[in-house]
């Protein structure tokens, strides 16, 4: 964490400086905005966390809540969400008060007696090392918590507009503020009145129902599985020894799902409720708690559940379903106009509950299209960027609902239809990083550049997301993870991959790619650092950092470039936290797979590689940036 470079801080550090529209922002939600969010739920909060970060950026979040959640449906947090978490600052904190998943148990009818079950296997829960954090469990409500509280301590002073429910919008594709939103007040003494708030963009993050997706004429395609399955959040008192562990349990009377909660005594349960008829009309969604916990006790025989207290319970048929588009541009217009409402979380893909996906797919939605926004709204990127969202966020919505319907056919599965004892254990084992959240694998775009240098970067793959690894800050000689200093701020990185050469040495005429790509990037009209606005601090767009072969030790600070080593702040302050080296005992190089004559690689804003070069490539750099920043160039600064 860095602070103190904008003057003494005394208080908490994660409060930074007010600015831009936070400075004496309204109560009152404004009757135009740059962005409106629909919904503060996982996919709504984080976007405008992420908004928050821009200070001329003015984004309000409205709920029709009256406030803040205190009880969410979702639980499951993936290893890929807590990295995001470490972006927005708080992964440590929620780590902490969650509960850890590290395994997962398989109980199955015991051969010597099927009316009884028995333990089966232990599966490691990341048997690989995909992540450095690990799989947590905790309520959906203490997430929103923390991405308030990122809001809150943002420039802007961001935080939820409770008590306001979309009713319907209109576009008029022209004007500055096109979006005409009407809102109805759901609570307080303006309770059923009418307002309208005229916008740039529109996100509607609200939910399975949205009004917002039928606004724009979005539909919701798929189909039912047709299977039902009764869920409860209880404190109870059991014999079943495994209570504390992530358990699939499957016996002749049915199926459950068993997750441990955060706390160490509350426990979620997906109990199977069988097959559902066609002609059901969804009464099984009449089933009681009473009924639900009776036929847990059925599946647990010989073990026994004497439930004390239900948080909460709910009953649900498997659903698969997914919109054609995540934006207000028809399929056959795309193209023509820009988008100016959006879509994301279950407002556009809907799933079962059991994979753990819906939060943490909604929550990279919103990431995907909040940086985008800010871009585009700020003056860094052309309009064209925003048709990335729908393009690349679609496509990893079908790959869930595939992965899920696989899933939810398996649990649902009596045990004597599994082709063999361990189908069901080898096929979580098998596909683990799906429901961890690191398959995604963006296709070329606008952002993402093409495989032509890979082999530069093996383990980095292009489109992916960048996986940190440790290294040694050059400064103070302290072992950090490189990724975790990427925060979400809303800037590309470009991590500068030395050779075996490094910075070369202080005398004259030292041959060194680095310091050529060093005074490229700081000088030339063609590289992206130098459309960095002037009068910003040079790394307010690009943060590029170092990371050389060599010891820390052998680094001289004195010889390294200023492009690594940026003033910042109004009293221009060295950042040293920009030079890294690699460690001897665990190489970056090695365990990444970088070439030992070095390579570039680009990083999104939210954490996702958008090329890898080699280190004299600068022309090539310079093209792929150009479309991005082709919004125009503001003056270039001098070196």
């Amino acid at each position: 964490m860095q602070f103190h470079h904008y003057g003494y801080v005394s208080g908490d550090p994660r409060v930074k400086p007010v600015a831009g529209v936070g400075i004496d922002r309204p109560e009152e939600l404004p009757h135009e905005v740059d962005v409106l969010i629909v919904g503060a739920g996982p996919a709504g909060m984080i976007a405008a966390a992420q908004l928050s970060q821009f200070p001329d950026v003015v984004t309000r979040v409205i709920d029709r809540r009256p406030g803040r959640l205190e009880m969410g449906q979702a639980d499951g947090i993936q290893a890929r969400s807590v990295e995001t978490f470490q972006a927005f600052g708080f992964a440590e904190r929620i780590v902490a008060e969650a509960f850890w998943q590290t395994e997962m148990v398989f109980w199955k009818p015991d051969p010597a007696d099927p009316s009884r079950i028995v333990r089966a296997k232990r599966t490691p829960d990341d048997p690989s090392g995909v992540s450095e954090f690990p799989h947590l469990l905790v309520n959906q409500a203490r997430v929103l918590d923390y991405f308030a509280e990122v809001m809150a301590n943002s420039p802007t002073r961001a935080k939820p507009d409770y008590g306001l429910e979309f009713e319907s919008l209109e576009n008029a594709e022209q004007g500055e503020y096109p979006v005409t939103v009407t809102l109805v007040h759901t609570a307080g003494e303006r309770e059923g009145q009418r307002r309208t708030v005229r916008a740039k963009y529109v996100m509607g993050a609200d939910g399975a129902h949205s009004k917002v997706r039928a606004a724009i004429g979005c539909h919701m395609e798929g189909d039912r599985a047709n299977h039902a399955w009764g869920v409860m959040d209880v404190l109870a008192v059991t014999d079943f020894p495994d209570i504390r562990l992530k358990a699939s349990i499957q016996s002749e009377a049915g199926s459950i799902l068993l997750i441990p909660r955060e706390g160490g005594f509350l426990f979620r349960m997906y109990v199977d409720l069988g097959a559902v008829p066609l002609d059901d009309h969804h009464h099984v969604r009449e089933t009681t708690i009473e009924q639900v916990i009776a036929r847990a006790n059925e599946i647990l025989h010989p073990y026994t559940l004497d439930v004390k207290n239900v948080a909460w319970h709910s009953v649900y048929e498997v659903g698969h379903r997914l919109t054609d588009r995540f934006h207000d541009v028809e399929t056959d217009a795309v193209g023509t106009r820009t988008p100016r409402v959006f879509i994301a979380g279950d407002a556009c893909h809907t799933h079962s509950a059991k994979a753990g996906q819906g939060m943490n797919v909604s929550m990279q939605d919103g990431w995907n299209l909040g940086w985008k926004l800010g871009h585009v709204l700020e003056g860094r990127a052309p309009e064209s960027l925003l048709a990335t969202y729908s393009a690349e966020r679609q496509v990893v919505a079908q790959s869930l609902i595939d992965f899920d319907k696989q899933w939810s056919a398996m649990m649902a599965k009596k045990p004597e239809e599994f082709a063999s004892p361990s189908e069901l254990e080898e096929f979580y084992a098998r596909t683990f990083e799906f429901p961890a959240g690191f398959m995604t694998q963006y296709a070329p775009s606008l952002i993402v550049a093409d495989a032509t240098h890979q082999p530069l970067a093996e383990g980095y793959p292009i489109g992916k997301r960048f996986k940190s690894a440790m290294v040694t800050r050059v400064c103070d000689g302290n072992p950090v993870h490189l990724g975790h200093h990427a925060t979400a701020d809303g800037r590309w990185r470009i991590y500068v991959f030395a050779d075996a050469a490094g910075v070369g040495e202080s005398r004259p005429g030292a041959a060194s790619a680095v310091l050529d790509l060093a005074e490229w990037m700081a000088t030339s009209p063609d590289s992206p650092v130098t459309a960095t606005p002037e009068g910003a601090d040079r790394d307010a767009w690009f943060d590029v950092k170092l990371i050389t072969q060599q010891p820390y030790t052998e680094v001289d600070l004195g010889v390294v470039p200023d492009l690594f080593l940026p003033r910042t702040g109004p009293f221009q302050l060295i950042d040293y936290e920009k030079v890294y080296a690699a460690d001897p005992a665990d190489d970056i190089f090695e365990s990444r797979g970088i070439d030992r004559a070095g390579a570039v690689v680009v990083v999104r804003p939210d954490q996702y590689v958008a090329n890898v070069l080699p280190l004299t490539a600068t022309n090539e750099l310079a093209a792929f940036f150009e479309p991005i920043l082709r919004a125009g160039r503001p003056a270039v600064q001098a070196p």
